[in-house]
């Protein structure tokens, strides 16, 4: 990976296409008439195509996904992934991940970060953040080196697991980069047994990187690539002593990339002690996403329990996620959903990692239709088929909010987000709105499927945005 800092992103841009037009065009575009350097041969698992192919028609792609989108991904330069002169390989596996054009965090991040340059970016949950930084750093993993050469830290054990397979898919063709996680709560000696072997893409949680890094056995003095997914989770006050810590291993030329939803003041602090010249980018105009629904209804304490299985009859659910304020309140609205009928799942910090493991997996998987769980699940997750989120406690801050509710309406989907008010909550509901710019309804007696169901929203009654008409959501 070079270290080189980087010129104007647009100029970049523009040497980019032109280069690719060359290559499409089949004219070498080496010097003097010469043959250009040959990559790594293509993997067998790449079927054997040789330059000049079709390639793509030999790709294994998933069903094209026709749901509406929002203009949180939509509103793009226009440009294609084959604008920023990637590895084939590496757009074999983001073409086969579904990923058709880049988002707006991806047009803006991608060709910067291949630059070797620091980013602080801001753009909304569940707009492409992580292709935005996981495409450059696997076009520049060296496989010639079997050192260390990225490091992306994120604050939960799910997130680190959700990300590691992501990486591995979108590398899939690249013919050997080693992806490792590494989180806390797992066997220590399965962390050292893997790092006896060649790593070039370290996916970890703080403590458990910091820990290996201190014993000696995650080699870090050599990395190139520093990504911090969540950044003003990891900068908090549980994170942040630690990152600081890691750092001080780190070579003084890294790059260091910074994503996240919410910058608090102490990432502008992490930003002007570590990082050089960073290419500040912000989509954040607005703060929630376009594609999601608010409604709240007004209950009491015991009233809940009936009012949720109310909304589990009359709501079109796909999957939902129920947040809690406490563990134990999660564990016993999981054993009341499950006594009304329903399959529901809990999930939250203080269950053995095992389990956990092995609850955000089936999860995933469609093996349940609601989650139970606490904040833990605020973070970063990304399950397509969630298209309900439900506050069943209302949270204590705009920030965790935010992130609640961006588990539905991923990737400008639609979705819906429905708050349990109790008399408490009235003013954190109405500071929430406030902060947040946003309208939070009362929750009407029918709710328009066509808000957050795929099938009922119609592409002929869409606006701009590709989101509800202004007609639509009055007349919700």
């Amino acid at each position: 990976m070079a270290a080189a800092r980087t010129a104007n992103p647009a100029q970049m841009i523009g040497l980019m296409k032109t280069a690719n037009r060359q290559i499409k065009g089949g004219k070498p575009a080496g010097f003097g008439g010469q043959q250009p350097q040959k990559r790594s041969s293509v993997p067998q698992s790449s079927g054997g195509i040789k330059f000049g192919d079709d390639w793509k028609k030999c790709l294994e792609l998933p069903p094209k996904d026709n749901r509406i989108r929002t203009s949180d991904v939509t509103s793009t330069k226009g440009n294609e992934f084959e604008d920023y002169c990637l590895k084939r390989e590496l757009l074999m596996g983001i073409f086969e991940m579904g990923w058709e054009k880049p988002s707006p965090i991806q047009e803006e991040s991608i060709p910067v970060a291949l630059s070797g340059r620091d980013i602080l970016a801001r753009a909304k949950n569940g707009t492409g953040k992580s292709g935005a930084y996981l495409i450059p750093l696997l076009e520049r993993i060296d496989l010639t080196k079997g050192h260390i050469q990225a490091l992306v830290i994120v604050p939960t054990r799910e997130l680190a697991l959700q990300m590691s397979q992501i990486s591995i898919q979108l590398s899939k063709h690249l013919g050997g980069v080693k992806v490792m996680a590494t989180t806390g709560g797992t066997n220590l000696r399965d962390d050292i047994l893997r790092l006896d072997e060649t790593v070039h893409v370290v996916i970890a949680t703080p403590g458990r990187i910091l820990d290996l890094i201190k014993k000696g056995l995650a080699k870090v003095e050599k990395i190139q690539m520093m990504v911090m997914d969540e950044a003003d989770k990891l900068l908090s006050q549980d994170f942040v002593a630690i990152i600081e810590d890691i750092i001080r291993f780190l070579p003084k030329n890294r790059q260091i990339l910074l994503y996240s939803a919410t910058f608090p003041i102490s990432v502008q602090t992490f930003m002007n002690k570590h990082l050089q010249k960073p290419y500040e980018i912000n989509l954040m105009e607005e703060l929630t996403l376009k594609g999601i629904t608010q409604y709240y209804a007004y209950v009491t304490e015991r009233q809940k329990v009936h009012c949720l299985n109310t909304l589990f009859s009359r709501l079109q659910i796909n999957q939902s996620i129920i947040f809690c304020n406490s563990t134990q309140r999660v564990e016993l609205l999981a054993k009341k959903i499950t006594q009304l009928g329903y399959s529901c799942f809990y999930i939250h910090a203080k269950m053995m990692q095992e389990y956990r493991n092995r609850v955000f997996h089936d999860f995933r998987n469609g093996l349940c239709r609601n989650l139970v769980c606490t904040d833990l699940f605020t973070r970063g997750i990304d399950i397509q088929a969630v298209n309900v989120v439900i506050n069943f406690d209302f949270p204590k801050s705009a920030e965790t909010y935010l992130h609640r509710i961006g588990r539905s309406g991923r990737f400008g989907h639609l979705g819906l987000a429905i708050n349990l008010i109790t008399s408490e909550d009235r003013h954190n509901l109405k500071s929430v709105e406030d902060q947040l710019v946003t309208d939070i309804k009362p929750i009407p007696g029918n709710i328009d499927k066509s808000l957050y169901v795929a099938e009922f929203h119609s592409v002929e009654h869409d606006d701009p945005d590709g989101g509800p008409t202004n007609a639509e959501l009055e007349a919700a």
